[in-house]
């Protein structure tokens, strides 16, 4: 365990007076509403979008990196702006299909200590810095009319799950989530089935209609739009 981690875990046992609680969590507040008012008003004329999820490690020479970058580029030629996490990896792949597509391109970056800076590929009114994790995956939420997951880690994850349960417990609407490479999502997907599903019964067998798994840009972009299509939608309304 390095210093700054022991010294973020003796934080959280100091005991504080009360004044030192409120002054620290009053300007935290201020804080979180600075970024979700920066988010609303950059997005709220954004139109369509589809969030990309997945992992910043992915190089720009290997299959997914290209696999995203093309699912982009066909979303704006269908009318879909995309919007990533900002950084590198998948979400650069991203926002370069994106411009490739002369389709828009946003960036919801957030600072970490390894592995993350914006992406050269996002349009310069369309970045937008985070602090806060769960601000951030508002915006991703709030914003976007469909999701592909593409392979990522613990981040990746967390942003799939946060769809899902949205849609599942019904505070937004069923959005199409297409989860991309049968490969690297079969493990997974046949825990959800075996054991969340039947063994302990925690989730219903309709849940498993909320994502789509595919392996081609072609069934990935065709997914989203043959969604709009049952409700005679185009990405221009």
């Amino acid at each position: 365990m390095n210093k700054k981690n022991e010294k973020k875990i003796q934080k959280a046992f100091k005991k504080k007076s009360w004044n030192e609680i409120k002054i620290a969590d009053s300007w935290q507040i201020f804080k979180v509403m600075s970024e979700f008012v920066e988010g609303f008003e950059k997005m709220a004329k954004i139109g369509p979008c589809v969030s990309i999820f997945g992992s910043a490690r992915t190089q720009a020479d290997k299959e997914y990196y290209l696999l995203a970058e093309e699912i982009a580029y066909q979303l704006t030629l269908k009318g879909y702006g995309v919007i990533t996490g900002g950084g590198p990896g998948i979400m650069e792949a991203g926002n370069k299909g994106a411009q490739k597509g002369n389709g828009k391109s946003v960036g919801l970056n957030i600072e970490l200590p390894f592995e993350q800076s914006a992406n050269p590929y996002i349009d310069a009114d369309k970045l937008i810095d985070f602090d806060y994790f769960f601000v951030r995956k508002v915006i991703f939420i709030k914003y976007a009319q469909g999701f592909v997951v593409m392979p990522g880690g613990f981040g990746t994850l967390d942003e799939l799950f946060e769809a899902l349960t949205l849609i599942q417990t019904q505070k937004i609407g069923r959005f199409p989530i297409v989860l991309v490479g049968s490969d690297f999502w079969s493990g997974l997907i046949d825990w959800i089935k075996k054991v969340m599903l039947e063994k302990e019964k925690n989730i219903s067998p309709e849940d498993l209609d909320l994502f789509a798994v595919v392996d081609t840009a072609e069934d990935a972009v065709a997914h989203i739009d043959e969604f709009y299509n049952k409700y005679l939608l185009k990405p221009n309304f």
